[in-house]
């Protein structure tokens, strides 16, 4: 396994404690009173921007990931299965178990300045939430957005945190001179709902509370209504409430997104499923039987609601192929062409 030579103690810098093989150096292994049951593995990364697959669905080229592992500890979330190349549990380990890229301002800078780089928009919060609790300790996002400020290069964050208004001045300042997009992902609003399936993120009312914030000071935000969970977050009445509350906190627009369930995500999932909602298995079993997407037929049936509800609002989908973006009352020269929307966390 590759985690057998970290301790409890620091790592000596440079040592051949090596995470990712090449890619990454140990610097120290951290558990703190503060944020009880997590460990912090701290590591020195030797690149930051990454390349998404040609194959992925995902419609975005470039991502930076500060950090790996998830304290939201969302039962569903898709990334669980990147934890397995550390040889890390997916389940609880991924929950608890947070990789933190400390020199990621830094190597951003560097790779952005360099001869190689074309200014691509780069997605954030697209495999785990780069404002998930980790980042109240570490304080990554605020160099990051920064180093992409200074080289003018486009990006967008999607988030389930409320850290994200701490950097609302940094983020206007960006949006100065490109592009910046801004998601806020609620898929429900049901409480009880939240409180088994999220336990780690801040309650929806509070994600609701930033799209508010981020309307005050001008600045669109779009909303990922994802997941949409079958038989638990999808009677006509939870839709409805969901988008009204997502309409009257100032959302500019609205991307339904059922749940999928990919290995790792998957097994994860289904034992939670099982010791809390046990007659749900067979219907799930049939719903995901040919693999980690519902029918199509059935999340076009949920996409429709979510639309029509919408403009019930008065709010509208996203266009394909448009981001959310701060609008600072000064364009900074001519309109620039829109990013490219989120679809995932």
């Amino acid at each position: 396994m590759r985690w057998e030579n970290l301790a409890e103690q620091p790592v000596r810098p440079g040592s051949d404690a090596a995470l990712f093989g090449a890619d990454a150096v140990v610097t120290r292994t951290v558990d703190t009173p503060e944020f009880r049951g997590i460990t912090f593995h701290e590591i020195r990364a030797r690149s930051i921007v990454n390349r998404v697959p040609g194959a992925s669905r995902m419609p975005f080229t470039w991502t930076v990931n500060p950090y790996r592992g998830c304290s939201h500890a969302c039962v569903y979330c898709f990334a669980r299965k990147t934890h397995s190349y550390l040889d890390l549990d997916t389940g609880l380990g991924f929950d608890s178990q947070i990789v933190v890229k400390t020199n990621a301002p830094d190597l951003l800078r560097r790779e952005l300045g360099g001869p190689r780089w074309r200014g691509g928009h780069i997605a954030m919060g697209t495999n785990v939430d780069c404002y998930q609790r980790a980042e109240g300790r570490y304080r990554l996002m605020p160099g990051i957005i920064e180093a992409l400020r200074d080289h003018a290069n486009p990006f967008s964050i999607l988030t389930k945190g409320t850290l994200i208004l701490r950097d609302l001045d940094l983020l206007t300042e960006a949006a100065a001179v490109t592009d910046v997009g801004i998601s806020v992902s609620v898929g429900f609003t049901d409480r009880e709902l939240w409180r088994t399936v999220e336990p780690g993120t801040p309650a929806p009312e509070r994600r609701l509370d930033v799209i508010r914030a981020l309307a005050e000071r001008g600045i669109d935000c779009g909303v990922l209504m994802a997941p949409v969970i079958p038989y638990l977050g999808d009677h006509p009445d939870q839709l409805r409430a969901t988008v009204r509350a997502i309409a009257e906190a100032g959302a500019t627009s609205v991307t339904p997104l059922v749940l999928h369930l990919r290995p790792g995500a998957r097994e994860w999932y289904f034992q939670w499923l099982t010791e809390h909602h046990p007659h749900l298995v067979p219907h799930y079993e049939r719903l995901y039987a040919s693999g980690a997407y519902a029918p199509k037929s059935y999340q076009r049936h949920i996409t429709g609601q979510v639309h029509e509800l919408a403009r019930e609002y008065g709010i509208g989908p996203a266009r394909s192929g448009a981001a959310r973006r701060i609008r600072p009352e000064r364009e900074a020269g001519p309109e620039r062409a829109e990013p490219e929307q989120l679809t995932l966390l």
